[in-house]
This record gives structure tokens, sequence and C-alpha cells, in this order.
């Protein structure tokens, strides 16, 4: 077969086979969805008509326990009319032990009313009761209070409103009571409703999807959800249409395509050979003006110009090479460390030709530790290559480990190792190491990441990290001017690591006490107004415990300053000790700290409280005396707790509640908690019924609406927190 027969062929089959393959799949795809999104708005409904239903059963038993609640058998006719007032029900009926009627609100509606409990309903459902023992003080049964709510064409109407689907109600026999659907749909609606079997979703003639829904326990209605169809008409004529139009118009601009290229692509074939084999002076004839005339000038162009590229490439580089250290003194004066090292990492791949390579940083353990990485794909010694911080090479190990120990670059071929090293795999290298700059003093410790410890050897060549590339293209090796280039960009990344340490432990001394290592009064102010909003957001409370050690003025004047320093960071670990991560413990001034909780109640926060007295007040902190010897100093503390919102409306009230009760404390007599006193309640007099059990405007009862929210007993939320800073633990 020709060329021109196997371009057609070819085109034919790659543009056909879709084609065919598409219009089956979307004709397939859609009806699937099609059934599978009304079966899914079906599931919603149903689950959203048991919850509703749920709901109101939930209120009605609220509104009936209200009633059976009133101990005065006179008040009894009275709560039942209140609770009909409130909406809480349409109609309250108190029963005796013989069946006797002895007081019903008027209006209710008809009877027999469905009780609740029951698993199905026994006939035509006219309401929904919840009833609920009536009984003495002394236990002895009095009868039962039911309380009712009418089941009627706006009850099914509002169903429909929440689900957003057709509703309709049977009676026992199987026939409609109430129904939102249309009369030309009913019949076909109620036919498949028959063979709908549990939650098997059917469909009717006409498109639509029917799925019924109880009778069942806790909803004894006996209801049918319905949904139309979205699946357009004349789906699979118009897919039909398209298939044949597309045939037709594939033929042809095969043919035209096959006719028109062949002849210029063997004569671009067989340029492009001779310029493989070296010859930048093949040109290809331009013989039209289209895209293969103009992709044949190209050609011809780029063969002229690839010469003076290739000349004009080493003069480029050195000039790149200038350009890039104007880059990076510009670079060094950032903050953001992770984007200066991905744009040192990138221009020095770009500078010196490499395929790949990757920036590490010594952690505290003696390990380099991945920064971030370019080119690495198929090249990465672990399982997840998305992640820098996976690439470890232990300090010593391998190619890397032996530069970041010894402070001396290496470059050459690779030379795989019979233990593995962690290292990515390659054919050439050439690794340099970074350190501070001259004079910088190590900031941190063996806690602050990318640090090593003291007894590394990294240390003592004052290492901080190492840039390495890998591969040239045409496996070349990295050559000296590489090596100069690359420690160049290393010097960058050195002063960048310094500047952001430097910078970050500023923001740290500008924000913590410097003695005890707690945060400081400003980062407090920050704090209060932070957490506030949150528990404001969020509807959650904030314990705040104002603190003060007792007749600390006595321990600097018996014992010294210096003791009463020790005291100070004694006590502030202590504090530290006994509180969550998500707490902030500050040191206002002097022998004054706060600590706040946030998601915790008053009970949780008098349990903090006491247990961060029993802590202070059972081991006396051992100082050095005026004569060497190690002293017990006893210690106490008073504490102030307030709530917030209980005792203030923002940040400054509920600091000042809590410095109130922080002073109650030490007039009590010290060494002990008080509360802070919260506002006087406005008195009332209601009749207690479940305030969550209140209906929502247009009647019908939301999801989760019927349950009341439980009262904190204490401790924190067992929620998520947010996360914290925990510097100072």
């Amino acid at each position: 077969m020709t060329l021109r027969g196997r371009l057609t062929a070819a085109f034919l089959t790659v543009v056909l086979g879709p084609v065919l393959l598409g219009a089956f799949f979307v004709g397939s795809t859609l009806s699937a969805v099609d059934r599978g999104r009304a079966t899914e708005r079906l599931g919603l409904a149903a689950a959203g008509v048991r919850t509703s239903v749920d709901a109101l059963c939930q209120q009605l038993r609220a509104a009936a326990d209200a009633v059976a609640l009133v101990a005065d058998p006179a008040a009894r006719p009275r709560a039942a009319d209140q609770v009909v007032g409130r909406g809480l029900a349409a109609a309250v009926q108190i029963v005796d032990t013989t069946g006797r009627t002895s007081y019903a609100t008027l209006g209710g509606p008809a009877g027999p009313w469905q009780d609740c409990a029951a698993d199905a309903a026994t006939g035509p459902v006219r309401a929904l009761a919840a009833r609920v023992r009536l009984r003495d003080p002394t236990g002895a049964d009095l009868g039962t209070v039911a309380a009712a709510q009418p089941v009627d064409p706006a009850f099914v109407a509002r169903l429909a409103a929440v689900t957003g689907v057709g509703v309709t109600l049977l009676d026992d026999p199987g026939r409609i009571t109430h129904t939102t659907e249309d009369r030309e749909v009913r019949a076909a609606v109620l036919a498949a409703a028959r063979e709908a079997d549990g939650d098997r979703v059917t469909d009717t003639a006409d498109g639509r999807y029917v799925r019924r829904v109880g009778p069942s326990p806790g909803q004894p209605l006996p209801l049918v959800l319905s949904v139309p169809g979205e699946r357009p008409p004349g789906l699979y004529a118009a897919l039909v249409g398209a298939v044949v139009l597309a045939a037709l118009l594939a033929v042809l601009a095969a043919w035209r395509l096959a006719r028109v290229t062949t002849r210029p692509l063997v004569e671009l074939a067989g340029a492009v050979d001779r310029v493989a084999h070296g010859d930048l002076t093949a040109r290809v004839p331009v013989r039209s003006r289209d895209e293969i005339g103009r992709l044949a000038g190209a050609f011809n162009r780029m063969t002229r110009e690839t010469g003076s590229y290739v000349a004009a490439l080493t003069s480029s580089r050195d000039q790149l090479r200038g350009h890039l250290t104007v880059l990076g003194d510009t670079l060094a004066s950032t903050h953001d460390l992770q984007r200066i090292l991905r744009v040192i990492l990138h221009s020095a791949i770009a500078a010196t030709g490499a395929r790949a390579g990757a920036v590490l940083l010594l952690d505290g353990d003696g390990v380099l530790v991945g920064q971030c990485v370019e080119g690495l794909d198929g090249r990465w010694p672990s399982e997840d290559p998305a992640d820098p911080a996976t690439l470890r090479v232990p300090v010593g190990a391998g190619v890397l480990g032996t530069v970041a120990a010894t402070g001396e670059p290496l470059r050459g071929r690779w030379e795989p190792a019979e233990q593995p090293t962690g290292e990515p795999s390659c054919e050439t290298y050439v690794a340099v190491p970074f350190a501070a700059p001259r004079g910088a003093e190590p900031r941190g410790g063996p806690d602050r990441p990318g640090h090593p410890p003291a007894d590394d050897d990294a240390t003592e060549c004052g290492a901080l990290g190492v840039l390495a590339l890998y591969d040239r293209p045409g496996a070349d090796e990295f050559d000296d001017g590489d090596l100069v280039t690359l420690r160049t960009f290393a010097g960058h990344a050195a002063v960048a690591v310094e500047n952001v340490r430097v910078h970050e432990e500023a923001q740290r001394l500008s924000l913590t006490d410097p003695l005890t290592g707690l945060w400081n009064y400003r980062y407090l102010r920050e704090s209060i107004r932070r957490e506030v909003e949150r528990a404001n957001r969020f509807g959650r409370m904030l314990s705040v415990l104002a603190l003060d050690l007792d007749r600390f003025k006595d321990v600097n004047d018996t014992w010294g300053h210096a003791a009463g320093d020790a005291v100070l960071v004694e006590f502030a670990r202590r504090v530290r000790g006994e509180i969550r991560e998500v707490d902030l413990a500050f040191r206002q001034g002097g022998e004054e700290f706060v600590v706040l909780l946030p998601e915790t109640d008053a009970r949780g926060a008098t349990i903090v409280a006491e247990r961060l007295g029993s802590v202070v007040r059972d081991q006396p902190v051992r100082v050095e005396g005026h004569t060497g010897e190690p002293i017990a100093v006893p210690v106490t503390v008073s504490i102030g707790i307030a709530v917030y919102p209980d005792h203030a409306a923002g940040g400054q009230q509920v600091l000042d509640a809590a410095d109130d009760a922080l002073y109650a404390a030490k007039a009590a007599g010290r060494d002990g908690y008080r509360l802070a006193r919260a506002p006087d309640p406005v008195p009332t007099q209601e009749i207690p019924v479940v305030a969550a059990a209140v209906s929502p405007p247009d009647g019908l009862p939301r999801a989760g609406a019927g349950d009341a929210a439980p009262v904190a007993q204490g401790g924190a939320s067992s929620g998520p927190h947010p996360p914290r800073q925990s510097r100072g633990r």
C-alpha cells in the first residue's frame, strides 16, 4: 500500500473509530447518568422525608412531654392550649386510664390518629400523633397525653417542597389519598409504585422514576416519590446523524490530506535525515503557501539560524551567569525560603544545561533532607516523588553525604554503591556544599530544622546543605566552569537560608518572654482577639485563666531576684506540662500569667485550675540560697476564671472578668481559684418545652431541629482543633 493509502486508512481509522465508540458511549452514558441522577435524587428525597417525619414526631413527642410534665392536673389544660398556641402541635388530647378523654384542645384533626411509634398505617392516615405516659409524682399511671398534627394536602405539599420531588400519600389498600402529581401522570406513577419493592427505583413509560418510602418503624406513612427523567428526546436519532456526517467529512478530508501531504513530507523527511547527520546546509523546496509550505520555509530558516545559534550559545551562557549573579543578590533579601531555593535550582539547571537537580538542607539529626527538586521523575529512590522531603541522605553516606561532611565539592560519573544511600540515580553529577556566611553565628540548636547537632561532622565545616545537579545532554560530564557556576548559586542559597533564619528568630523574640519562653503580653492581645473571633464564629466557648503567684515579693526579698527568676521559670514549665497542645500560655508581666483554653467551658477550666494549683502547691521549687545551698521554696498560685461568652462579650472584657475573679481568689485567702460572676439572668416563666422543637416558618421541621443541643459538662470540645504554634513548651 502506498503512503497515500496508508494515510487515508489511518486517518479514517483514527477519526471514525472514536466517533463510533463515542456515539455508543454517549448514548449509554446519558441513559445511565439519567437513571443514576434520578436514583440519587430519590434517595436524598427519601432521606429527607424520613428526617422530616421523624422531626415532626420528635416535635409532637416534646409537646406531649411538656404537657405531661405539668404536675398540677388543673394546669394541664392550660399547658395544652399553650402548646397548641405555640404551633408545636395542632391538637393535644389527655386520656385517663379508663380510656376516657379528660381534655382535648379545640380544632383538632379528625381521627383516628396514627401513632408515630407504629410500624405501618392500618388505614387512611388523617393525622400523626405522639403519645407519652402521664404519671403522678409517685409514679402511678394516670393515662396518656397525645399531641397530633394533621396529615393533609398541605402537609404533603410541604414534603414535596422540602424534597424537590413529587410526593403521593397512599391509604392502606393502595389508593391515592393526597398527591402533588399532575393528573396526567398519577395513574402511571401509581402503577410503577405497585411494582416497586423496598428501595428499588422503577420507571414509567413517559420517563419518570418512582420509589416507595415506608411504611417502616418510626415512619408509618405509605409514601410514593417520583421525579421526571432528564434524557433529551430524539437522542439516538441525533447520534446516528452525527456519525454519518462525520464519516462523510472524514473520507473527504482523508483523501485531500493524503494527496497534498505525501510529496512534501517525503522531501522534508530526507532533509531532516541530512540535518540529523550534521549537514546544516540541507534545504527543502517550497512548493505551496499552505501549512506544508510554511513548514518547509520554517525548516529552511531553522537550518540557516542553527549554525549561528551554536556559536552564540557559549557567549550566551557566560552572559547568563552574570545575570544570575545579580538575580541571586536580589533573592537573598527575601524571606520565602522555598521560593528562593526553587528559583536558585531552576536558574542553576538553566545555566549549566543539566537535566535534573536538588537542594538539600541539614536537619537536626544530621540528615540531608530535600527541600526542592526538579527533573527527578523516574530517578526517585522513594515511593512518593511528589514530596521532596522523602529525599533523605545521612551525612557521610554517598556522594551528597560526603560533600556535606567534608565541605568539598564533587563531580564525575555515577557509580552505584553496594548499600542504598537514598540518592537519586543518574549518569553524571556535580554537587557543592553551602554554609553560613562568615561572621554569622549559628542560630537555634538541635531542635531547629536545618541545623545539625554540635557533634556532627557537617558542623565542623559549617555546611548548611548541598546543591546538586544531574546529567548533561549527550552524557557529557560537568566541567570546571559548571562547578564555578554552581558554587555561585550555592553561595546565594547559603545567604538566603541565613537571612530566613535571622528573620524567624527576630519574629520569635518579638512574641515570646525571654525568661520563661512563654508568649508575651503583645501576643496575648493578638491571641485573645483571634480566639474570641474563632469562638464566636463556630459557636464555641473560650476559657481564660488569670494566674498570680502568691506572695512572690517575699521570695525576691528573702532569697533574691535570681531565686525569683528560677521560681518563674519552673512555674512556666509546670504550666506547659499541664495544658493541651491547643492551649496558649502567656506571661503578662512580673508574676502574672494568663492561659487561654479554646473550646473549653467553665467546668473544664476549673479542672485545669485545680491541676495547676495542685502541681504548684505539692512540689516546692528548689532554688539556690544565699549560702549556695539548695532551698525548697513553697509556692502557691491564685487563679481567676472567666468564660466567653458567659462572662463577657469581648476579648478585653473576658480578660478583665478573669482579673476580677483573680482578685476574689486573693481576697478569699489565696491558693485557690474563683469563677467570674455571670450576669444576672432575666426572670422568665416558661413551660418546660424543648427550645429546639420550635417549628420553622413553613410549619415543617427541618432535619435535626427536633433535638435539643446538649449541655456541655466540662472539659474541651471533642471536635477538631485548629493548628497552634507551640513554642516555649
